[in-house]
C-alpha cells in the first residue's frame, strides 16, 4: 500500500495547523520550537514532524526568541512614580498583566519614563539587549512617534489603543467613542443642558477620541459642547478644572471626568464650595474604581473590567510572539453604572 501523499504546504499554515496536527497545544509548539523546557521528548519530535510534514516553520519573530531571556515582557509608562501609585487603573491593568505571565512562568520589567522619546530608546535597549521577549505599548498619541521606530526594530508588541492610533501594531481596544456617548445621553436624560468634561493631556489619542464623542453628541442634542478642559491625571489637575467650572456664571449641572481620581477630587471642590452633589451638581467618573465605591455619594461611572483588559492585552501579546495574532482585538465596552453622585439637576 503506498504512503500517503505529503501535505501541500501553503502560506495559511499557522502554529494553529501544527498543534492540530501534533494533538498539542499552541503553548507546546512554541515551547519546542523554541528549545524550552516543558514538553517530553517524544512530543517534541511529534511537533516537529508535523511542522516538517505541513512545511511550517517559526516566523523570524519566534526563532529569535530562542537566544533571549526567557519570559520577561518589557511595560514603560509615561507617568510620574507618585501618580501610579495612586492610579487605580494601571493598578488593576498590571495585576492582570501579571496573572497571565504567572501561568507562562514569566515575569513584567516595568520602568517609568519621561516622555516618549526616552520611552523608545529603552525598547530599543531592551530589544538589543536580549532583555525582552515582547513589550506592551499604551497611552497612545495622534501621531506617536514611537510607531516608526519600534516597527523598524522587529520587537514583538501589543498596542493599547484604537487602532487608527496604533500605526499596524497588533491591538486591544475599547470603544471609548460609543461610552461617551452613553455617558452624554444619560445625563441629558436626567435633564442636564449645561454639561462640561475634564479630560486627561489634550495629545492623548484616547482622550482625544472621547472629546470627539462628547462634542458630537452634545450638537446632536442640541447642548453646548464647548464646555471640556483639558488637564492632567492627578486629583489636583482635577480639582483645579473642576473649581474652575464651578466658578463660571454659567457653571455646569453635570460633569463627565476621564479617570476615576479627578471625580474624586471634583468631588471634594463641590463640597468645599458649598455645592451638593447631585442636586446642584451630577459627577461621572471614568474608569470605576473602589475609589469611586467609597466615596460619598459613591461615584456614578463608565465601568470596564480593567483586570481582564490586561490579561487580554497579555494573551494577545503572546500570540504576536507565537505569530497566531495580527490584527485588533475589542474588548467590551465600557459601561454606565450609575451611583448616587447623579441625578436630575436641581429645580431653579
Amino acid at each position: 500500500m503506498s504512503a500517503p501523499a505529503p501535505r501541500v504546504p501553503g502560506p495559511r499554515v499557522t502554529i494553529n495547523d501544527v498543534a492540530a496536527l501534533a494533538g498539542v497545544s499552541k503553548g507546546a509548539v512554541s515551547i519546542a520550537v523554541n528549545n524550552r523546557p516543558g514538553v517530553s521528548p517524544s512530543t517534541r519530535e511529534r511537533i516537529f514532524e508535523a511542522a516538517r510534514e505541513l512545511g511550517w516553520s517559526p516566523n523570524q519573530t519566534a526563532r529569535n526568541l530562542s537566544g533571549r531571556r526567557a519570559g520577561i515582557v518589557g511595560l514603560a509608562l509615561c507617568r510620574p512614580a507618585r501618580l501610579l501609585g495612586l492610579e487605580p487603573f494601571y493598578m488593576e491593568f498590571i495585576s492582570g498583566i501579571e496573572a497571565v505571565l504567572a501561568d507562562h512562568s514569566c515575569s513584567l520589567l516595568l520602568r517609568l519614563v519621561r516622555d516618549l522619546d526616552e520611552e523608545t530608546a529603552l525598547y530599543q535597549e531592551w530589544w538589543r539587549s536580549r532583555t525582552v521577549v515582547g513589550a506592551i505599548l499604551v497611552d497612545f498619541h495622534q501621531d506617536d512617534s514611537r510607531i516608526a521606530p519600534l516597527q523598524a526594530l522587529g520587537i514583538p508588541a501589543v498596542a493599547v489603543g484604537h487602532p487608527s492610533l496604533t500605526g499596524g501594531f497588533p491591538s486591544v481596544w475599547t470603544d471609548d467613542a460609543s461610552a461617551a456617548t452613553e455617558a452624554v445621553r444619560y445625563l441629558a436624560a436626567l435633564g442636564h443642558r449645561r454639561i462640561a468634561r475634564v479630560g486627561g493631556l489634550s495629545g492623548l489619542g484616547h482622550s482625544g477620541i472621547r472629546a470627539t464623542a462628547f462634542e458630537a453628541t452634545m450638537a446632536e442634542l442640541g447642548l453646548d459642547g464647548r464646555r471640556q478642559v483639558s488637564t492632567g491625571f492627578a486629583g489636583e489637575d482635577g480639582a483645579r478644572a473642576t473649581r474652575r467650572l464651578l466658578m463660571s456664571p454659567d457653571r455646569p449641572t453635570a460633569i463627565l471626568y476621564d479617570n476615576d481620581i479627578m471625580a474624586v477630587a471634583g468631588a471634594a471642590v463641590a463640597a468645599e464650595m458649598g455645592l451638593s452633589v447631585p442636586d446642584d451638581v451630577s459627577l461621572l467618573a471614568w474608569d470605576d474604581s473602589q475609589l469611586c465605591r467609597l466615596t460619598h455619594p459613591p461615584l456614578s461611572a463608565m465601568s470596564h473590567d480593567v483586570h481582564r483588559f490586561g490579561e487580554e492585552v497579555t494573551r494577545t501579546l503572546f500570540g504576536v510572539i507565537e505569530g497566531t495574532h495580527t490584527g485588533a482585538f475589542q474588548v467590551p465596552t465600557p459601561s454606565l453604572t450609575p451611583r448616587g453622585s447623579t441625578g436630575p439637576p436641581r429645580r431653579t
